[in-house]
C-alpha cells in the first residue's frame, strides 16, 4: 500500500475528541501512523507551535507536509485512499 511508504505522525492529547476521529480514520483504513502525545512533552509541543503556528490538535503530519486538525479530503487526496 502506497500509505505505508510515507512517514506518519499524529500529533494529539488523550482529551481530544477530534485527534481521536482521525486516529480511527486513519486505522479504518489501514493507515499505519505514530502517535505522538504532546500533553507529554512540552518542548515538542513548543516545537510544533513554532513549525504549524498552532496551538490545537490534532496536527497530523505526512513526509513534513502538515494538516491541521482533522481534514478527510485532504487525508484521501494525500494518502490516495
Amino acid at each position: 500500500m502506497e500509505t505505508n511508504a510515507k512517514i506518519i505522525k499524529v500529533y494529539s492529547t488523550p482529551v481530544c475528541p477530534w485527534c481521536d476521529v482521525a486516529k480511527n480514520f486513519l486505522k479504518d483504513n489501514g493507515v499505519e501512523f505514530e502517535v505522538i502525545d504532546v500533553s507529554q512533552n512540552q518542548e515538542l509541543a513548543m516545537e510544533l507551535i513554532n513549525k504549524t503556528g498552532q496551538t490545537g490538535v490534532p496536527v497530523i503530519e505526512i513526509d513534513g507536509e502538515y494538516i491541521i486538525g482533522f481534514d478527510k479530503q485532504k487525508l484521501i487526496a494525500i494518502l490516495g485512499l
